[in-house]
């Protein structure tokens, strides 16, 4: 029963990435242990996408990686277009969404589960995409939307990808050589980002051991690789 609900429950967006990342010959929804993966490919690498925080993931990754290699495809949403329909399903109007995604919210996903990467033979792909949003105007959705629910997102375009096979991948979001000191300012500073998003990814670098804060200066912690 599980295993239908969450079928019922997935996005279009899910749906699509899965059978993409299956390939031809791969098998999607695959029993494996007390879990279901959402497809195993013909080489037999286990595909499981997981399009927000990567904490559910923990214990499923590590029954899967035991039978074989992990890829887990994280979506990261550049440009979405929103839909509004009404409860008679009639297009009402479309407006493109100001929010822009990028390669450093893949941190925000890990920052519930900083450990994942570090699992010998799980690898993190992240899918740079463009969406389409379906919404409807029937009341039931938040106070933010104003009553308008989130129906579906679908894939509308792909960009680029970018595939993290080891946890040593990720220091190509810290340009500092080894002994060089930095802060979540001048990292931000650097790599033209927003410091939350910065600070969110010095968070699980730490985590990942791949750099540590080694004292502060003023009221900013200061880190080294």
């Amino acid at each position: 029963m599980g295993r239908s609900i969450g079928i019922q429950n997935e996005s279009s967006l899910h749906r699509t990435l899965k059978y993409q990342y299956a390939e031809p010959g791969g098998e999607t929804e695959v029993s494996v242990g007390n879990f279901v993966a959402d497809a195993v490919t013909a080489s037999g690498e286990y595909i499981e996408v997981q399009i927000g925080s990567f904490a559910p993931l923990v214990k499923k990754v590590k029954e899967f990686v035991s039978h074989g290699k992990v890829r887990i495809i994280h979506p990261v949403i550049v440009s979405k277009r929103i839909e509004v329909y009404d409860k008679g399903d009639k297009f009402l109007y479309r407006r493109k969404s100001p929010a822009e995604g990028s390669i450093w919210d893949i941190f925000h996903a890990l920052a519930s589960a900083p450990e994942l990467p570090l699992i010998k033979g799980v690898m993190i792909e992240v899918a740079m995409v463009e969406t389409t949003e379906k919404r409807f105007k029937d009341g039931k959705g938040s106070w933010r939307r104003k009553g308008i629910s989130i129906h579906d997102k679908e894939l509308a375009a792909w960009h680029d990808r970018y595939l993290f096979k080891s946890k040593a991948d990720f220091l190509c979001f810290i340009p500092f050589k080894k002994g060089e000191e930095f802060t979540v300012s001048s990292l931000a500073e650097k790599m033209s980002v927003k410091t939350l998003k910065a600070g969110t990814a010095l968070y699980v670098l730490t985590r990942m051991k791949l750099v540590k804060r080694i004292g502060k200066k003023g009221r900013a912690w200061v880190y080294t690789r």
